[in-house]
């Protein structure tokens, strides 16, 4: 069975006929790569977690393993799932079935790349309303934000204050 929310959402971004329907459940990333003819590596797996009182969403590939201390160093806390009986009330999927592209709006999506090795970067300063013509978006669709993936030279690697952080009392005044 097609999700309507998946659906609707893929329609509206114009691959809605991309979707297909098998007739076993899928349930298992095992499961995922027999039914579409791939391997494991080649699934995206979400995983549904609690941080802070709050759910956090992580793909990753279908493979892969969540590192307790890498998932500590970003979230600053251990990995707590949510809890199977509440995953359907708290991002509208079934357990097994978790879709990134429908999820609440409030839910944060994070795309575990750097377990395959691939490194990240913000982009901060960027046009755009010339970005999106380049890139001939409707006018209704607005560019927030850009994250470059890709593979770091060799040798390269973050700034020393990568991941320092400052108070927030350091950065921010209330007036």
């Amino acid at each position: 069975m097609i999700n309507a929310k998946v659906k609707e959402f893929l329609d509206i971004k114009g691959f809605g006929d991309r979707l297909t329907e098998h007739a076993e459940t899928i349930d298992t990333v095992e499961h995922a790569a027999q039914q579409i003819g791939c391997t494991e590596p080649e699934i995206a797996k979400t995983l549904s977690f609690i941080v802070e009182d709050r759910p956090v969403i992580v793909v990753m590939a279908g493979d892969g393993k969540v590192n307790s201390s890498k998932f500590k160093s970003v979230f600053h806390t251990k990995p707590h799932m949510i809890p199977r009986a509440q995953v359907e009330d708290i991002t509208g999927f079934q357990p097994g079935g978790v879709c990134p592209f429908a999820v609440p709006a409030e839910i944060p999506i994070w795309l575990a790349a750097a377990n395959e090795g691939v490194d990240s970067c913000w982009l901060n300063f960027f046009d755009p309303e010339a970005l999106a013509e380049d890139l001939g978006l409707p006018e209704n669709e607005e560019i927030l934000m850009l994250l470059d993936l890709g593979y770091a030279a060799e040798g390269a690697g973050p700034l020393d204050n990568h991941n320092s952080r400052k108070e927030l009392s350091e950065t921010v005044s209330y007036i």
